[in-house]
């Protein structure tokens, strides 16, 4: 959801109806089927995503996950072929992360690249393309390269207390491969590098007020942020499922209200 409106912000004339529809596409179809399938693929048995204990996975959730995938794409259509076929890249990209056959989430790098690929870039220019009143492909490259850090700086640390279980899937993650402390290093540089970007952004478009909003509502994600790990160097088990959706759910609520404030501003200030 931070993607959709980080991308929606940079959207000179938005189209309504379409914004609408490109959020219940990826909000209520793509993304749940998404995790449906990789629950599915994964046999999860411990805390995974929003749920400490889930559910074993069933045939049903599978065959729900697809009809899922051909409602989005069938709607997509309503918005574009380019919308639709983003869409098709997306869930191909998101099944070869999960499928057994492949698995792309077993190779460090190569799995990372492919999250920051389908939810950072492509997200970003699908909604932008979708919600845009032209429904233009020419945007920001700075807009598509921040979206695609974003998700960098934030898709390790929701590894970081799934150690054991990677590892008995025979699943080697780049957070695995850095070490928690490690982890919080990199994703904070990772962080950094967004927020250059939009400063480089904002500032050669003399956007000013854009940017110390972001600042204001990514304070308390920093301060949380840092006193967790303060805690880790003294304590690694403290890198864990509590922590992690507290952590998860702070900066993904922050950085939405963040950029839906400067969408807001953008209208009405």
């Amino acid at each position: 959801m931070p993607v959709y409106w980080f991308a929606v912000s940079f959207v000179d004339t938005v189209n309504v109806p379409r914004a609408i529809l490109v959020f219940v596409i990826l909000h209520l179809l793509v993304y749940p089927s998404s995790n449906g399938y990789n629950s599915y693929m994964d046999r999860d048995d411990g805390s995974i995503g929003g749920i400490e204990k889930p559910p074993p996975p069933t045939k049903q959730l599978f065959f729900v996950t697809v009809v899922m995938d051909v409602v989005a794409v069938v709607l997509s259509l309503f918005v574009s072929s380019l919308f639709a076929s983003c869409i098709v890249i997306y869930i191909l990209c998101s099944r070869l992360y999960s499928y057994r056959g492949i698995r792309l989430k077993q190779y460090p790098l190569l799995g990372y690249l492919t999250v920051i690929f389908n939810q950072g870039a492509l997200t970003f220019f699908m909604v932008y393309h979708g919600v845009d009143s032209n429904l233009t492909n020419h945007m920001s490259f700075i807009g598509l390269l921040a979206a695609a850090f974003l998700i960098g700086g934030f898709y390790p640390i929701t590894q970081i207390y799934q150690y054991e279980a990677d590892a008995k899937d025979n699943i080697t993650t780049i957070s695995m491969k850095m070490g928690k402390k490690g982890t919080f290093i990199f994703c904070s540089l990772m962080y950094l590098l967004a927020l250059a970007l939009l400063w480089s952004y904002y500032r050669n478009h003399e956007l000013y007020k854009p940017f110390i909003v972001l600042l204001i509502f990514f304070s308390p994600v920093v301060v949380y942020f840092v006193q967790w790990f303060l805690k880790v160097l003294k304590n690694e088990t403290l890198a864990d499922y509590k922590h992690t959706m507290q952590m998860n759910w702070l900066a993904s609520t922050c950085t939405s209200l963040a950029f839906i404030t400067i969408i807001l501003l953008q209208k009405f200030g």
